[in-house]
């Protein structure tokens, strides 16, 4: 039976290495998330996968909270982030940094993620939207494209922060390939 492994042993960066550590060109932007659990579990995600970036829109709370720190368990404290009230705003700015903006959507024309694979060292953000309404019609508009999870199932979609760890899983592997 595999001995199952103590948090001492995993050997993780400390927060000061893990600032300093390559990381996925890869940024997260949060357009009007009202969950503050999903919020944390967004900055968790992101740190284990190494992001660059987290931008907060719209009413998407952020640290310090209770709350979100009860699923990001001290993320919201190693990962950078970025407040801007307007998600088009994030969009542009990114744009304008060289970033391909793709909103993760069901949209007309998106590309299925199982199908998608980024360029190894594209600069990409990541549009995720409200737990409701998804991401804003005029914010998909900007967005140079849209990606959709497959699903086949009788739901109409996934929970923002599941849906965060699909897409950041497929980054992670396509890239690192």
């Amino acid at each position: 039976m595999p001995r199952k492994i103590p948090n001492r042993e995993l050997r993780r960066l400390s927060p000061g290495e893990f600032r300093n550590s390559p990381r996925m060109p890869v940024v997260l932007v949060l357009d009007n998330v009202r969950s503050q659990h999903n919020i944390g579990s967004a900055f968790r995600t992101a740190d284990a996968f190494a992001l660059e970036h987290v931008f907060l829109c719209g009413i998407t709370a952020c640290p310090p909270s209770a709350e979100i720190h009860k699923s990001a368990l001290g993320a919201e404290n190693t990962m950078e982030w970025t407040y801007v009230e307007n998600t088009l705003d994030a969009v542009r700015r990114l744009q304008e940094q060289g970033y391909a903006v793709l909103a993760v959507e069901q949209a007309e024309g998106a590309g299925n993620l199982a199908a998608f694979s980024p360029g190894k060292h594209q600069k990409t953000a990541l549009v995720f939207g409200n737990e409701v309404r998804g991401v804003k019609q005029e914010v998909v508009d900007a967005c140079d494209g849209c990606l959709e999870i497959p699903q086949h199932g009788t739901k109409h979609s996934l929970n923002v922060s599941v849906a965060i760890g699909v897409v950041l899983w497929h980054y992670y592997l396509t890239m690192r390939v």
